[in-house]
This record gives structure tokens, C-alpha cells and sequence, in this order.
């Protein structure tokens, strides 16, 4: 039986023996998941882990231990979250009408859901004699507007040009997966995409022969919104609140599959798309960066390859996996008047994992300066600072100088 990781869910196979996981699945939890696939009867079984080159299969080559011995990631959920809470309290007052007596279920987060949906105009207030209810006031059903597969309500259709459905994306992430030019893989066939309408949200595709594959180029801009909270770890001030990502997909490379070689460059004019969300912020102080002995020209690699290696690695303390968050590192930040790394939950209002990181700085910048002192390349590879999603093409980089600033911030601790 080959699969993707869907075989982890449940499905229940007696007669395997044996499970090979094609690299460390991102987290413990998925690992004993997919691993339990064999010796269903009771029989003697084998689960064999074939590591990759990334960050997190680096760090269990040099702690194997951890592997059985580390718990389960916790789960991260965020339902204060207006994108996730205001459409259930819509299907749940379509169902039947809300009261305030429903805040053992929505505690505090109830009466916001509800003025924003009042203002919005799809609930509405009855007064009556034992209370007021907020009742459905708009058309249709509530649940019709709500994605299965996402958190988002708006979806681009991936079509043939006879208006064959081949699958849907989530419109944040239209520009970059399925802009025209891209190669979507789907169900193992390579498509071509020929033309991308936002406004009518379809992308319309062809069959490719499969010889190349695209990566988008992106350029991100991201604004501290507010600050929630803040502390010390090391010589960092680690910040934790609400940020705004503007991103623009500028471009794009064609790669060679079999090599990875470069093949082309196509530039692409597309608009930017907006994402608040929440953020975790390393705060780089000047002075930390002189005595890093850091200079200039060098400092942009540097956090770059600091970022990089601090995403790769969070699914250590939270069951996420790097395509789950973005991450944005600059020279200066105006909202903190420093160099800094900012790390953000990829979906519209958060959804959790920056509260995580937050909480598990200290050991995300421990076991970050680990994997960086550990790895046996010389410039940076994809068990260290590269990423396989990296909007820059993974440019520039300076592994030695992450290992300096990290040095750094972390000697005294």
C-alpha cells in the first residue's frame, strides 16, 4: 500500500506488517499514527522512519530518544477567532435562536460574535418576555457560506477550459499556488495554468507533461497591529499580538524535477492580498547585533536564516508544520525600532500557533541555535536554513551569522 498521510487517519488495515514514513511527518502525534497502521491483529510489526532533509528529521537524528519520549504535540485552536466563531454562531442561531444563557458554551466571546453579526445584518434581537434571542435575519442557510476544508468562505474553482472541475483553492492563497503559469499537481497529474480570474474566482488549467515544477516569488510586508504581551528570553524581547501581512506574488521560478535546476524566471503583476492574523516577534536589539560582531551587509542573511530555521522547527511545540505559518524577517521594524523576525499563523485571525510559540520561545530559540550548531554543511542546506517555501528563493542566507546572533542572545541563559 503506498499513501499520502490520509492512511493515518483511522483507516484500520489488518494484514500490514510493516510501515516505511518517507520522512519524519512534522509531528509525534502523526508519527504514532502512521506507525500504528501495522500489527492491527496483534502481530509483530516494524515501523521504519526514513529521515528527510529538513530541520525537524534533523534534530530527531541527534536526539532519537526524543522520538519515545516525547509527548504529543497539544492541539492549537483559537475560537475567539471572528473568522472561525461568527459563522457557527450563524448556523447555530439559524438552528435555533441564541439567548444569553449560550455563553456556557461561547463564555465571553458570545456577545461580540453577536454585535457583529447584528451589525452585519444576518442576526437580529427579539425581546421577549424571558430574555432577548438573537435570531437568523438573513437569507439562506448560514452553512452553505462555510468551507469544509478551510477556514475560509471564498474559493477559486481549478477547471478545465470545458469547465471540468479539477479542485478549489482558498482564495488568500490563489496568487501563489495557481497563478497563471504555475503547475498544480493534482491526484499526481501535473496541470498547467493558463489564465487566473480573481474576479470570478477560477483558475483554468491544462494538462503538463510534468517536467518542471514552479515556485512563486513573494514580496511581504507586515505591520505590528498591537502587543499583547512581551518578555525576556535571552537578549530578545519576545512579543506576542496582532499583525497585518500584505503580500504581493511578483514572480515566479520554473525548476527542473528531477535536478531542482533553474529553468527560468517569469515576472507576474498580480494584486496583494491582505492577512491580519497573530504574531510572535524576536525583538534584535542593536546592541545585540555589535556584539555578534554582525556587520551590515551581512545582518538580512542572518535573521533570514535565523527565521527559516526557527520555522522549521516549531512543530516541535505545536502540532502545526511550516506551511501552516509565514514568517517575515527585516532590519527594522517600525513598530519596534529594531531588527527583527516575526513568525505568524497563516489563516485569517490566527489559529493558535503564534500563542504557542510565544509560549515555548525560550526552547524554539534553544533548539533553533541546536539544529544550526549541529548540522554538518558548511553555508546552509535544507536540514538547517533552507526552505522549501521560501518566497525569496532562499536568498540571502548566512548560516554562520545566525549562529552568532543566536550565540548571542542565548550565552548568558
Amino acid at each position: 500500500v503506498i499513501a499520502t498521510s490520509a492512511l493515518e487517519l483511522g483507516v484500520d488495515v489488518g494484514g500490514l506488517d510493516a510501515v516505511v514514513l518517507n520522512g519524519f511527518p512534522g509531528t509525534i502525534a502523526s508519527l504514532w499514527q502512521q506507525a500504528g497502521r501495522a500489527g492491527r491483529e496483534g502481530q509483530t510489526s516494524l515501523a521504519v522512519l526514513v529521515a528527510g532533509e529538513d530541520q525537524l528529521d534533523h534534530y530527531y537524528l541527534h536526539h532519537p530518544d526524543e522520538v519515545f519520549s516525547r509527548a504529543p504535540e497539544p492541539a492549537v485552536i483559537n475560537p475567539a477567532n471572528p473568522f472561525v466563531l461568527d459563522p457557527h454562531l450563524a448556523c447555530a442561531a439559524y438552528e435555533q435562536p441564541l439567548r444569553h444563557r449560550d455563553d456556557r458554551w461561547w463564555a465571553a466571546d458570545l456577545d461580540d460574535g453577536v454585535r457583529r453579526l447584528v451589525v452585519d445584518d444576518q442576526l437580529r434581537l427579539r425581546p421577549r418576555h424571558d430574555g432577548t434571542r438573537a435570531v437568523w435575519a438573513a437569507r439562506g442557510r448560514p452553512a452553505n457560506g462555510m468551507g469544509l476544508r478551510s477556514g475560509s468562505s471564498s474559493e477559486v474553482r481549478i477547471a478545465f477550459a470545458d469547465g471540468t472541475l479539477v479542485g478549489t483553492v482558498d482564495s488568500s492563497r490563489a496568487c501563489e499556488l495557481v497563478h497563471p503559469g504555475a503547475v498544480y499537481l493534482h491526484q499526481g497529474r501535473p496541470h498547467r495554468v493558463t489564465s487566473l480570474d480573481l474576479h470570478d474566482g477560477v483558475a483554468i488549467v491544462a494538462a503538463d507533461d510534468g517536467r518542471e515544477y514552479t515556485l512563486a516569488r513573494t514580496d511581504v510586508a507586515l505591520r505590528i497591529l498591537g502587543t499583547d504581551a512581551t518578555k525576556a528570553v535571552g537578549r530578545f524581547t519576545v512579543g506576542l499580538g496582532p499583525v497585518e501581512v500584505i503580500s504581493r506574488v511578483t514572480g515566479y521560478q520554473r525548476k527542473e524535477v528531477l535536478t531542482g535546476e533553474v529553468l527560468g524566471t517569469e515576472d507576474l503583476d498580480l494584486p496583494p492580498s491582505h492577512l491580519v492574523t497573530r504574531g510572535v516577534w524576536w525583538s534584535v536589539p542593536d546592541r545585540v547585533v555589535a556584539d555578534a560582531a554582525i556587520v551590515p551587509r551581512d545582518l538580512p542573511g542572518s535573521l533570514h536564516a535565523a527565521e527559516h530555521t526557527g520555522i522549521g522547527i516549531l512543530p516541535l511545540f505545536a502540532i502545526c508544520d511550516r506551511w501552516d505559518v509565514g514568517g517575515i524577517s527585516t532590519e527594522w521594524l517600525d513598530e519596534l525600532g529594531t531588527a527583527a523576525v516575526v513568525i505568524y499563523d497563516g489563516y485569517p485571525g490566527g489559529a493558535g500557533v503564534a500563542d504557542l510559540g510565544y509560549q515555548a520561545a525560550a526552547e524554539q530559540l534553544a533548539a533553533t541555535l541546536e539544529v544550526l550548531e549541529t548540522c554538518d554543511c558548511d553555508h546552509g542546506c535544507p536540514s538547517c536554513v533552507q526552505s522549501p517555501k521560501c518566497g525569496n528563493g532562499n536568498e540571502p542566507l548566512d548560516k554562520a551569522g545566525a549562529l552568532l546572533l543566536l550565540d548571542a542572545v542565548l550565552a548568558e541563559a
